[in-house]
C-alpha cells in the first residue's frame, strides 16, 4: 500500500472546491460521535454509509440504507454495454446511464413524490421506432452530461430533482469494458477457456467465469467516489452480479486502494441464491474465494447473508476468518419465495450490525 499512499494523499485534494461547498451545504448530516483521525463528531448523528455495486443488487442495498441513513452515497458500476444503456454509449459515447439510474430510484422515498418520480426515470418507452426500451432516466441523465459537462454535477441535480435519499456516483468516468476468462463458454468446447467481451455477455455466459477485468486495466476512479470511501463510517459491498457488479469495483486501482485504506467497517452482503450463468452453483463460501483472488489484500469486517441461503455456516465462517471478518445470518429475503431482498429486513440487518460492531454503539 506504500506505493499508492501519494494517489490517495492526491484524491482527497482535487475533488473541486464547488462540489465540497454544495455537499457541505445540502443537508449533509453530521458525522457520528467519535473522533477519527482528529475530526471531533456530534453525538448521535448518524452513520456516514457508502454502498458499492450495480444494478438491482445495489437497488435493493440503497432501499434499505435509505431507511436507517440520512448519510448515504452509491458507488455504480460503469462497464453496462447492453439494453438502452448500451445503445446510448455506443452512439454518444457516454458512461452507461443505466445502474445510475436504478440507483437513483431506489433512492427515491416512499412519499407520492418520491414513488412517481421513480416511476417515471424508470418508464421505457414502446414503439416501433429508434425510442423502443428506452428508458426516462437514462435520457434524462445523458442529456444532464452533455448541458453540464460535469458527470456528477449533473446526477447530484439528477437526485435533487427527485428528492433522492442520498448521492450518486459512477466509479469511473470513462466507460468500462468488462472482459471474462470463461472455461467452456462454447459448449461445444467445454475444457477450453476464452475471453468473453462485455458485461450483458459475461452476465449469461453458460461457462465457468474464472475471472474479470476491465479495460482500460486501470481505469481512473471518480474522486468524489474515493473520498466518499475514505470518509466514511461503514461500506457496503454487494449483493449483485459478482463478477459484472460487485467485483469491478475492485479493479480500480483508485477505488481499491481507498477501500483498503479507510478506516471504515466494510460489510460485504452476499446473494440470495447464485446467478444463473455468472455464478451458477456457487456456494456462498465461493464467492468470497474468488472475491479474494481478485482482491487479496482486502479485509473485511462483516459477511451478511440470509441464514436460509447458507447450508453450513461453519465452512462460510472460515471462509469469512480470511478476510477478518465475521459472519451475521439474518433473515433479509422476501416471504414471496423469490431471490429478492426484502427492504425493511435487510434494513434491519444493517442496522443491526452499524450497531453491534460499530466502534461507537448505537447511531440513534
Amino acid at each position: 500500500m506504500t506505493g499508492r499512499t501519494p494517489r490517495l494523499s492526491r484524491l482527497r485534494r482535487v475533488v473541486p472546491e464547488g462540489r465540497a461547498a454544495r455537499q457541505a451545504t445540502e443537508g449533509r448530516q453530521a458525522r457520528p460521535a467519535e473522533s477519527r483521525g482528529g475530526r471531533p463528531r456530534r453525538r448521535g448523528a448518524q452513520p456516514k454509509v457508502v454502498a458499492l455495486g450495480g444494478g438491482m443488487g445495489l437497488s435493493a442495498s440503497l432501499a434499505a440504507l435509505r431507511r436507517i441513513t440520512g448519510d448515504l452515497t452509491a458507488v455504480v458500476t460503469v462497464a453496462d454495454d447492453g439494453g438502452s444503456s448500451g445503445r446510448l454509449r455506443a452512439e454518444l459515447g457516454v458512461l452507461p446511464p443505466g445502474d445510475l439510474r436504478k440507483a437513483l430510484a431506489a433512492l427515491c422515498g416512499d412519499d407520492d413524490w418520491g414513488q412517481t418520480w421513480s416511476r417515471v426515470i424508470q418508464h421505457r418507452f414502446t414503439s416501433q421506432g429508434d425510442l423502443h426500451d428506452h428508458a426516462v432516466g437514462n435520457l434524462l441523465i445523458v442529456a444532464l452530461w452533455e448541458q453540464l459537462g460535469d458527470h456528477v454535477q449533473a446526477l447530484d441535480l439528477v437526485g435533487k430533482l427527485l428528492g433522492a435519499h442520498g448521492r450518486v456516483l459512477p466509479m469511473s468516468a470513462v466507460p468500462l469494458e468488462l472482459q471474462a476468462l470463461v472455461k467452456g463458454h462454447d459448449p461445444d468446447r467445454p475444457e477450453d477457456v476464452d475471453t468473453v467481451r462485455g458485461q450483458a455477455t459475461v452476465a449469461l455466459t453458460p461457462g465457468e467465469v474464472q475471472s474479470v477485468h476491465l479495460v482500460p486495466h486501470d481505469p481512473p476512479a471518480v474522486p468524489e467516489a474515493v473520498a466518499a470511501v475514505l470518509d466514511a463510517d461503514w461500506v457496503v459491498l454487494g449483493p449483485g452480479s459478482w463478477f459484472s457488479s460487485v467485483i469491478p469495483h475492485l479493479l480500480v486501482p483508485e477505488l481499491l486502494d481507498a477501500l483498503t485504506a479507510t478506516k471504515a467497517r466494510r460489510v460485504l452482503s452476499l446473494n440470495l441464491a447464485p446467478q444463473p450463468g455468472e455464478t451458477d452453483g456457487f456456494s456462498p463460501q465461493r464467492h468470497l474465494e474468488v472475491l479474494g483472488r481478485h482482491a487479496p489484500k482486502l479485509a473485511l469486517d462483516v459477511v451478511l447473508a440470509d441464514e436460509a441461503a447458507v447450508p453450513d455456516r461453519e465452512v462460510l465462517t472460515e471462509a469469512a476468518k480470511r478476510f477478518g471478518a465475521a459472519v451475521e445470518l439474518a433473515p433479509v429475503a422476501r416471504r414471496d419465495g423469490t431471490p429478492r431482498h426484502d427492504p425493511e429486513l435487510l434494513a434491519a440487518a444493517y442496522d443491526r450490525i452499524f450497531r453491534m460492531h460499530g466502534r461507537i454503539g448505537p447511531w440513534r
